[in-house]
């Protein structure tokens, strides 16, 4: 994605000869050499060789995470007999929604139960079941108001996807090829707030006749001028919602999230962790882990069990007022876990364990207790996943994804339409004051080593520019030569 080529200005014709010639007018400080005008080629070649060269990455990473944006509108309708049912008169137990579940898949273990949010809402209770894969239950949907079982399918994470959204879920990811595949997010993640940071300090950069221009693309006939003008405006327009995706998505990619994860946790923003465990030990499991209200697992005796209801009355009683929540049946040693689970705006995210013999709070963890950067990766987080703010946080994903693609095809036509020209003579570099080209060149190293992929690329780049340098010359040499 390339933006201007000082080596040739689109500036008006010369006048004719006739004409005398106009006054030069005074140096202004953007004209005069310094910082700006020794990094802007630097800076510009940089952008042209990301934009060229790692584009491809983002721009499957963008069409891929548009189509993940879209998916959670598009499970209510593909699932919509699974999650919705038409409003009954009474509610009936958690104990006997669950129970309707068991009935229908014998084989499985109940581990958790969602109750419905809000009115026409399926319960969904989850099994651990030999039939789908390890990090996946199976979600058995129940009529609250009936106890029908609606169907079953697999659900993955917190957010509960389904088969759909998790399809999409892993193309944007890993292209479905596994732990290699992630290699490709985290690329286009390491440089989509380069690329994003480097337009926008070129188009601030460049002189323009007015403001407007600078916010709102140029009208005209079509030209690389106008691609130009459409180019950096929308990206003026994106470039906060691209830097905060780019940071978000590497807190959990493979080698950049796990740099991050350990200067979170030596700067105190470990994510806490909510006690369930039952005094005495493991104690005895009954071996029949979430089976009714009258006896589950989790160091009681059988027939001590308040069970399901109680235990979600004893965490409301303890603060959990949600109607969005997570119940987590007890297992060897552990008791209940309610938690909250709207990632909406405010968020309720507070958890509590309670012990199922007698229903007493065990621990109570509160999202307000998280150290703020737990909070913050937790908001940035689930904003990323289009969780955090519903339905609007997936349109502004849909967005952004849209203008990516649509600042990467801007790029290359503007690339296509400069043929063969070049952003910038090689040897930007040298143009550099030692004084700056000093701390930029340490600050690189840091952030390549931070962000591995980064740094490892950057090389590959320079030795790619280095080549090219090498082979021009000894062109050059063999023309002089002959």
């Amino acid at each position: 994605m390339t933006v201007d080529d000082p080596v040739r200005p689109e500036t008006p014709e010369a006048p004719p000869a006739t004409t005398p010639p106009a006054p030069v007018p005074a140096a202004t400080p953007q004209s005069r050499p310094g910082t700006w005008s020794a990094l802007r080629p630097l800076l510009l070649r940089l952008h042209f060789y990301a934009g060229v060269l790692v584009a491809p990455f983002l721009l499957v990473a963008a069409a891929s995470g548009l189509l993940y944006a879209l998916s959670f509108q598009a499970e209510k309708v593909y699932y919509a007999h699974e999650l919705e049912v038409p409003v009954g008169d009474h509610v009936l137990p958690l104990a006997r929604q669950a129970e309707a579940a068991r009935a229908a898949n014998p084989n499985g273990t109940v581990t958790a139960v969602w109750p419905g949010a809000e009115p026409g809402a399926t319960t969904r209770v989850l099994m651990a079941d030999p039939d789908v894969p390890e990090d996946a239950s199976m979600a058995v949907f129940v009529d609250p108001y009936t106890g029908e079982v609606r169907g079953q399918l697999p659900s993955y994470g917190g957010s509960g996807a389904l088969p759909l959204r998790t399809w999409l879920d892993e193309l944007h990811r890993d292209l479905h090829l596994g732990e290699f595949g992630r290699n490709y997010s985290e690329l286009a993640a390491s440089w989509l707030w380069v690329i994003a940071l480097g337009g926008l300090l070129l188009w601030l950069g460049r002189r323009r006749t007015g403001r407007r221009a600078l916010v709102l693309p140029e009208r005209g006939p079509k030209s690389r001028r106008r691609t130009l003008s459409w180019h950096g405006s929308v990206g003026l327009w994106a470039v906060t919602g691209l830097v905060l995706l780019s940071a978000t998505g590497l807190t959990w990619s493979r080698y950049a999230g796990e740099n991050i994860g350990t200067v979170q946790d030596g700067l105190g923003g470990a994510t806490p962790v909510l006690s369930a465990t039952l005094d005495g030990g493991s104690g005895a499991s009954t071996g029949h882990e979430g089976h009714g209200a009258g006896h589950t697992a989790g160091g009681t005796a059988p027939g001590t069990d308040i069970g399901l209801d109680a235990a979600v009355a004893a965490a409301r009683e303890a603060g959990i007022d949600s109607p969005r929540i997570s119940v987590v049946l007890p297992s060897e040693g552990k008791g209940y876990v309610v938690k909250e689970t709207d990632t909406q705006f405010p968020v309720q995210l507070d958890s509590v364990a309670v012990n199922p013999a007698d229903g007493a709070v065990l621990d109570r963890l509160a999202f307000a207790d998280y150290p703020l950067l737990a909070r913050l990766t937790r908001v940035g987080i689930d904003a990323h996943t289009g969780v955090f703010l519903g339905l609007f946080n997936q349109l502004a994903l849909a967005a952004l994804a849209l203008a990516l693609i649509l600042l990467i095809l801007w790029g290359y036509r503007m690339w296509w339409l400069r043929r063969p020209g070049r952003p910038v003579a090689r040897g930007a570099w040298r143009r550099v004051p030692v004084t700056l080209m000093l701390p930029l060149a340490a600050a690189t190293a840091v952030v390549g080593w931070f962000v591995p992929l980064l740094g490892l690329s950057l090389l590959l780049f320079l030795a790619v520019d280095l080549t090219l340098a090498a082979v021009a010359k000894v062109r050059a040499r063999a023309g002089r030569t002959v």
